[in-house]
């Protein structure tokens, strides 16, 4: 019988159902997949095709199902992942290719200042935050890994061997070049076999990647279960369930489908609270833990190709241009450093940017150019003032007339209610 283990996790003292905290911190990346230009945040993948029912294993609860995953010393794989991300906002995909360089201003062979790529992560791989992707991803431990976007006619790939880095657009026919962040292959942190195995920190994620940063919430605003088991690419796994306590979130759950011999996660699905199709989906349609062929990592500019250096784009500018904030420090050229207001999942970022809000912008505007701003966008009052609330599926955000910005995975109700409170 599928095992549905209910027993939820709290953080009252310190540990997760029993595993201790400084375990969770050592659950590791394991299998990164590309090299440095993106944010966990702009990919997410799509369960995998074929099911031929549920698999019948062996009983686990929510805190042996975590330490397997912590204990994951996955460093080998290749396979195919479906991407599909629906945060409500318009398509990206139409930027890859030579197009790409219109979204960062300083690269691109069209339109963008000279210095830059098409080839260049940074502005490339923006279009998986929407839309629907295939890639084929490849890791032979952290020195070497491959990312491939699959479209119809064209095929962008980024790959890591050893110390160099490279980019490659076939549709326009241009390469980016770069070296590897020194010590990028090592870290603190030693794995189950005694390596050295912290992957960078600019790396897309993997199913494995979003889940250790799922399971951080784990606390006493968390429930954490197993709820089954599922088929995914192939292979038997069990279904891991974070669901927020708290009210407000526009996170309604997430399931790990934890593959059951390697602890590897398989696939990532985030719903939203709001209903509907999942706003994150991340899997592998076929997988294979075997070592890959050494020339999967080679690579060789085509005849003819253009090729960037990276010093050659920093000179440009572009390289710094789009990369999201890591740490909300980053954020201070917005003006007053931020303030974080609440925990858990239901935590707001408070932002003043010394600026004026949307409608003092929208002044002095054609009617018709307020009319499209006011559309975008929900018009709120509260003991703050007022303001305009613009939401996605998972992250809105309230910026007030008086120039603050409140952001969130949090509903537009929770917003207007961090904004009265930070008053």
């Amino acid at each position: 019988m599928a095992p549905n283990d209910s027993a939820q996790i709290t953080g009252e003292t310190g540990e997760t159902g029993g595993v201790p905290a400084g375990r969770r911190r050592a659950a590791r990346y394991v299998v990164p997949v590309a090299v440095a230009g993106i944010t966990a945040a702009t990919i997410g993948l799509v369960p995998a095709l074929a099911s031929t029912g549920d698999p019948d294993l062996p009983k686990i609860s929510a805190a042996e199902l975590i330490e397997k995953i912590a204990a994951s010393d996955t460093e080998q794989l290749s396979g195919t992942v479906k991407i599909t991300t629906d945060l409500g906002i318009p398509s990206l995909g139409g930027l890859g290719g030579s197009a790409a360089g219109t979204f960062a201003p300083k690269g691109g062979a069209e339109g963008g200042e000279e210095g830059g790529s098409a080839a260049e992560p940074t502005g490339r791989l923006m279009e998986l935050a929407s839309g629907e992707h295939t890639l084929r991803v490849a890791a032979d431990g952290p020195d070497k890994q491959r990312l491939s976007i699959l479209d119809s006619a064209a095929e962008y790939s980024l790959i890591h061997n050893g110390d160099e880095v490279w980019a490659y657009d076939s549709a326009s026919n241009e390469a980016y070049h770069a070296k590897a962040p020194a010590g990028a292959a090592k870290g603190s942190e030693k794995g189950a076999k005694g390596k050295d195995r912290t992957a960078p920190k600019d790396l897309p994620a993997t199913p494995q990647d979003f889940a250790q940063e799922a399971l951080k919430a784990a606390g006493d605003t968390t429930s954490v279960t197993v709820d089954g088991t599922a088929r995914i690419a192939g292979r038997d796994a069990y279904q891991l369930v974070i669901k927020p306590k708290q009210t407000g979130s526009t996170i309604g759950s997430i399931k790990v489908a934890v593959d059951s011999k390697t602890g590897t996660p398989l696939k990532f699905t985030l719903l939203p609270s709001s209903g509907g199709k999942a706003a994150i989906d991340v899997g592998f349609t076929k997988v294979d833990f075997s070592k890959p062929a050494a020339s999967t990592f080679d690579f060789t500019p085509p005849k003819g190709a253009k090729v960037t250096e990276a010093d050659e784009s920093k000179a440009a500018g572009k390289d710094q241009a789009h990369k999201a904030p890591k740490d909300t420090k980053d954020l201070k050229g917005l003006g007053a450093e931020p303030n974080v207001i609440g925990e858990g999942w239901t935590t707001v970022v408070q932002l003043d940017t010394g600026g004026v809000g949307p409608a003092a912008a929208s002044k002095g505007m054609p009617a018709q150019a307020r009319e499209f701003m006011d559309a975008l966008g929900d018009k709120v009052d509260g003991k703050f003032g007022s303001g305009t609330v613009f939401k996605t599926r998972l992250v809105n955000a309230l910026m007030t007339d008086d120039g603050k910005v409140y952001v969130g995975a949090v509903t537009k109700d929770a917003l207007v209610k961090a904004a009265n409170a930070a008053k």
